[in-house]
Formats: C-alpha cells, structure tokens, sequence
C-alpha cells in the first residue's frame, strides 16, 4: 500500500537518499528544502516553517503517514541551531496531526554521533526550554568567543533527548505514533565534502570520529535505516536513537547503553 510520507532535507544527502528509496519502494513522497524539492521553505524561520506545514497539508490532502525531520546544518552559525532543533521539533510537532489519519503513522529524526561529544550546557538548557531566542543569543556568543565547536552536537544532544522525553507520551506513543531517531556517523554527503576531501582529512576526521566498521558511510546506508523505521513493520520502536556510525557510540561509550 503506498504511503506518503514527508522528508526535509531533501534535496541533498541523506534526506535525498531517503526521498529517492522511499518512492522506489512505492511511497508518495512531498520533499522540503531551501530549493529543488517539492516545498521551498527555510525551516530556520517561523514563516518558513508554517509555509512547510501548510503547504504539506495542501500536497497531502490533510493526511500522511510518515515525517522525516532531517532538515539540518553542521556550520558554526545561530542558524544551525535555528534548523537543526527548532526546525526539527516544528516539524515533528507541526506534522503531528496530519498523521491522525493514517493507519500506520511514522515519525523520525536525524541526529547525529556527535550528540555523544562535549555539549554547551547554557545552549542545551535554552533547546530543552523551548526558549528560541535565548538559544540564538547563546549560539551567537559561542562563536564570538571561538567556542563554536560545540554548537552541532549540542543541537544534536538537544534533539535525541526531546525525542526520548516525548516517544512514549499520549501525543506520540499514545496515538500509535512510533517516534524515534537515526544517530549516523559520518556519511559522504554535501555537508561533510569538505571535511574528507582528501584521504589526510578523512583521517583526521575518523581519529575524531572513530569508525572501525567500514568506515565512512554513504548516505543510502541511513536511508534503508529510516526506510524501516517509517515502514509499517515497524511497530514497536518507541524513543531510541539508533546509532548507525561504523562503531563510534561503542568506542566513545563502550559498555553504556546511555
């Protein structure tokens, strides 16, 4: 039975990877990004994000039966926080009701290992306060104290805990809406291009980012993850953050499950 399901992020990486798996395996696919998909919208505004959900409810006809929230930026700038948590939860939330109508409603996040790397705890604190304004402030200090660095994973550790806090309340788990999340290690996609140009970079990088498993991952390897993830089969994940990263979570973490 084909099902439409909605993917931000679409136009490049693993959002594009997703878009293309799943409408090879039958689904409706109604893609967002800045431009080259189905909805143009900036999803680091407020207008952009209602402009997404309206939008989505037109294309859709009022129904769907997945959201991917993967929309999501890796650069030292307030806007990575704009898109990456805020963008995320409009979406996941904004989307929410239009998968009352399915059957078989899925809904999934992208964050990222590096959610498992040192956070800013005054900009993690602002995420989870759902205090926008106070978080772009906070990312913009960061950067004018060079400490930008932690901005991404701090986005990214904000994002996996609002999803384990909220999986299994009466809005998600409650209305048979598996809620959960891909935690991907680095993958060859645009945003990472720069960082693995040359086989020394690469290195660098997988110093960083441990990955004994094969090594860097191509973006389709993520996108068969969330293609079960979004599928009907998947019934009962409920709130986990799937770590798919060639073994960084259990090199960083080793026997912790948390």
């Amino acid at each position: 039975m084909a099902r439409t399901i909605v993917v931000t992020g679409a136009a490049s990486g693993i959002g594009k990877a997703t878009a293309e798996l799943l409408a090879r395996r039958g689904d409706t696919v109604i893609g967002v990004d800045l431009d080259g998909t189905d909805i143009s919208a900036d999803l680091t505004t407020h207008e952009g994000r209602d402009h997404m959900v309206a939008r989505v409810r037109e294309l859709s006809g009022g129904t769907i039966d997945g959201v991917v929230a993967n929309a999501g930026l890796a650069r030292e700038l307030p806007a990575t926080v704009g898109v990456n948590y805020f963008g995320a939860l409009a979406t996941l939330e904004g989307l929410r009701p239009l998968l009352a109508g399915s059957d078989s409603p899925r809904a999934v996040a992208t964050v990222s290992m590096a959610s498992l790397f040192p956070v800013d705890d005054e900009l993690l604190d602002a995420m989870l306060a759902h205090d926008e304004p106070a978080a772009l402030h906070r990312a913009q200090e960061l950067i004018d104290a060079g400490t930008a660095s932690t901005i991404y994973g701090t986005t990214k550790r904000a994002l996996a805990r609002w999803i384990r806090r909220n999986a299994a309340s009466a809005e998600w788990a409650g209305a048979g809406i598996p809620l959960n999340a891909v935690a991907p290690g680095v993958m060859r996609t645009p945003m990472t291009a720069n960082m693995i140009a040359t086989p020394e970079a690469e290195q660098q990088l997988l110093e960083m980012v441990p990955m004994p498993l094969n090594g860097v991952g191509t973006p389709e390897t993520v996108a068969h993850l969330i293609g079960y993830l979004t599928s009907v089969e998947n019934t009962h994940l409920c709130g986990q953050v799937v770590f798919i990263d060639g073994g960084s979570d259990v090199v960083i973490r080793g026997d912790s499950t948390w």
